[in-house]
């Protein structure tokens, strides 16, 4: 029900703004709008106004329109024909269209600005120790330094870390990392990105072999699943495992580590209660994660929160700062987002990048799960994608339409409505193909979690 309505809540906002800037600047142009939906379809719910414009919830609730008065469409009373979209001026025509993609940055800038001013939760950029035989294993990154600058970049936090990361991967570049040991010294290393393809593609760090650190745990269990593996043996939250047949265990990885290599194989288990030594035996469960057979009993570690407390922040700028940042970061996703498509029509980038509405509404409703703050900077991102795929000059978008009002501004003349009935063939067909591998990637990533 949260991802419902998180996803509800996600189109219902993108689709009234963008919408709402094409009607906005339509009225300026002194245009009349006949309808303002939301929602494609039958009419669920409507209402009128006293300029003439209807405003009405359909019931297919994936997009929404503006409908203009417009010679081509009907018949239009001649007191009015001054009101008619077609009759306004190309350079009036392109700014109404291009306003509904424009005020889908603008949302994303004003999401951000808040964001920065009131403040963003963020990971400190502590790495951990590095895969062995990874990029930033060779390159000398110490474990539990601090990144504080790649190719001379300010690193603030790990969001910060992962999409410098992410743009230098993409383009096969190398990274110059500046970190700072615990002592407080400054090395540079740099790090040789590997070969790209999907699995770097989705986690560059990983790739890198750049994790976060996470400060040593102790053996002893917090939260059981009632239904898990450790709870049915009999193990209790409090518990401290002392050992795993026979082998000493001083910290929790060294427990994690051992349960994952032995799915489904009986261990013996030694652990404390109440300063009293039991053993029992139990057999992990057997479970698929990335093509390889695991090892899991439904354990996590008991945390002790003062552990993480200084690897947590929050990021807060004053109004002027806050501002700069937001313009910075719509224009950089904004960028990146158009990059990538057009790495994926060359084949530079795999097409299972993309997403359709059943990951949109997974990752709003995980966004929305995890606080305000990110269900926010969710809500700008998205806002970005859907301002950029609008502005491809594909006919049916509204770049299409910006591409027929150019070569009307270079000729003088309008395009013909063959060549549009052509154009809207052709965007029916590729962005019905685009939905298609959307579609397939979502089914896909599902079927395989």
């Amino acid at each position: 029900m949260t991802t419902l309505l998180a996803f509800l809540l996600t189109l219902g906002i993108l689709i009234v703004f963008h919408e709402y800037g094409h009607y906005w600047v339509a009225r300026r142009m002194g245009v009349k709008v006949l309808r303002f939906s939301v929602g494609f379809g039958q009419v669920v719910a409507r209402r009128g106004d006293r300029h003439g414009t209807e405003w009405a919830l359909s019931a297919i609730p994936l997009g929404g329109y503006v409908k203009m008065l417009d010679e081509r469409e009907g018949d239009v009373p001649a007191d009015q024909l001054d009101q008619t979209f077609n009759r306004k001026p190309v350079a009036a025509r392109a700014a109404i269209v291009a306003a509904g993609p424009l005020a889908n940055f603008l949302l994303a800038f004003l999401l951000f600005w808040g964001l920065f001013m009131v403040g963003v939760p963020i990971l400190k950029p502590v790495v951990g120790e590095p895969a062995a035989g990874s990029p930033a294993q060779r390159a000398g990154v110490p474990g539990a330094a601090t990144i504080v600058r790649v190719d001379g970049e300010a690193v603030e936090s790990w969001q910060d870390l992962h999409w410098l990361a992410l743009k230098r991967v993409l383009r096969g570049e190398p990274l110059s990392i500046e970190t700072r040991d615990r002592r407080g010294q400054l090395a540079l290393h740099t790090l040789i990105v590997p070969a790209l393809d999907q699995e770097v593609e989705q986690a560059p760090l990983k790739a890198l072999g750049l994790a976060r650190y996470l400060p040593p745990l102790e053996p002893v269990l917090g939260q059981l699943s009632a239904d898990g593996v450790a709870a049915t043996a009999g193990l209790r939250e409090g518990d401290r495992i002392v050992a795993i047949d026979g082998t000493a265990m001083t910290t929790w990885e060294q427990v994690v580590e051992t349960v994952r290599r032995s799915p489904e194989r009986r261990l013996r288990v030694t652990f404390t209660r109440g300063g009293e030594t039991r053993e029992i035996t139990l057999a992990p469960a057997s479970v698929r994660d990335d093509g390889v057979d695991i090892g899991r009993i439904g354990a996590g570690p008991r945390i002790d929160p003062a552990l993480f407390a200084d690897l947590h922040g929050t990021a807060r700028y004053g109004p002027l700062e806050a501002m700069q940042r937001a313009v910075a970061r719509t224009w950089e996703l904004s960028a990146f987002s158009l990059e990538m498509l057009g790495r994926m029509i060359t084949g530079q980038a795999s097409l299972k990048n993309l997403s359709g509405p059943l990951t949109i509404a997974d990752y709003a409703g995980q966004s929305a799960q995890t606080g305000l703050a990110s269900f926010v900077a969710f809500l700008a991102l998205v806002s970005i994608s859907l301002g950029v795929l609008n502005l491809l000059p594909v006919p049916l978008l509204d770049g299409g339409h910006l591409l027929y009002y150019f070569a009307e501004f270079l000729t003088g003349r309008p395009v013909s409505e063959r060549i549009q009935e052509i154009g809207q063939k052709i965007g029916m067909g590729l962005l019905g193909l685009l939905m298609f591998f959307a579609l397939y990637n979502d089914l896909s990533r599902f079927i395989s979690q």
